[in-house]
């Protein structure tokens, strides 16, 4: 994981080397540019027309998306750097740990705020647009940050604390970045469990109180069944969001057990679907739920990839 010219020294046997990440580079590199495409042009939608702008779900989406494609960018970044067996300095790798640390609790906790959004839109119809303002949903972004940063800022000071400024000037990675090399003190390690466990419960929860109120909201005679069908659906869309989502903080874990108990083409296969379906379609699925869903989003968005296919051919 990581080598000092000091008395630190610590390896372990990385999951993208040689053959392995140069049959999986090309599978994974194509669907990924493709994703981004799609949430870069998503992005530049929900900032092209002043009814996104303004609107307190779609503030909302812009701020889970924009986190996700960062996400998946980094992502891809630090898999095309594994693959091609690029070390760096532990600093280095603590800090673009805690980066998509940050990252990852900021988009689980606006999708719960979207829940809630939706939660509120369909059992208090007259009350939502006195409650989901805009300048209520611009603190409830500002909140997410403050609280995912100061998160993110008791993690890599406990990651960095245990070492001298001397260390870590000199401590390189020798495989892979991913949190099981930069958790090297216990107390990292769990204070990251920890927190994981709770933005999961915290998700799991919220998201399982906002379905069954609309589930009994829509008994009701004047609720409306069409919203409340098609909320219900967001809602168990999200679930498998966040689900997903959350299983990708597990994923070097399950690669390590991969790599050390299966013949070569077995774990690259599984790699390549484990690596798509818990890194890559997570922070792609807001697109494709609100993408081609929603009606006011669905015509500009095919619109604007037309338009940029085109510019691009």
């Amino acid at each position: 994981m990581l080598s000092s010219r000091s008395v630190l020294n610590v390896t372990v046997t990385g999951p993208h080397q040689g053959v392995l990440g140069l049959v999986m580079f090309p599978i994974i590199t194509l669907p990924c540019c493709v994703f981004l495409f799609i949430n870069l042009t998503m992005l530049y939608t929900l900032r092209s027309r002043p009814l996104f702008r303004e609107a307190s779900r779609y503030v909302l989406l812009f701020n889970l998306l924009l986190v996700d494609t960062v996400q998946l960018f980094q992502s891809q970044s630090m898999f095309l750097l594994s693959a091609v067996s690029f070390t760096m300095l532990y600093p280095v790798c603590a800090a673009l740990t805690a980066f998509s640390s940050l990252a990852h609790c900021v988009s689980v906790v606006t999708l719960v705020s979207m829940c809630l959004e939706r939660y509120v839109a369909v059992c208090y119809p007259l009350r939502h647009s006195a409650i989901v303002t805009l300048r209520n949903t611009g603190a409830a972004i500002g909140i997410i940050w403050a609280v995912s940063s100061s998160h993110v800022i008791v993690q890599l000071s406990l990651m960095l604390s245990r070492f001298s400024v001397a260390d870590l000037g000199v401590m390189q990675m020798v495989y892979y970045c991913g949190k099981e090399s930069a958790f090297i003190d216990p107390v990292s390690d769990q204070y990251d469990r920890a927190f994981t466990y709770f933005l999961f419960l915290l998700g799991a929860a919220t998201v399982s109180f906002a379905y069954a109120g609309i589930i009994v909201a829509a008994r009701s005679a004047s609720t409306d069944k069409a919203s409340a069908l098609r909320a219900r659906r967001t809602l168990l869309l999200h679930l498998v969001q966040l689900g997903l989502s959350m299983s990708s903080t597990v994923y070097n874990s399950l690669l390590i057990v991969i790599t050390s108990s299966l013949e070569r083409v077995p774990a690259v296969r599984l790699q390549v679907s484990l690596y798509m379906a818990v890194i890559i379609l997570p922070k792609c699925l807001s697109s494709l739920i609100y993408g081609l869903r929603d009606q006011n989003i669905r015509p500009i968005l095919i619109m604007n990839l037309i338009c940029q296919c085109r510019g691009s051919a």
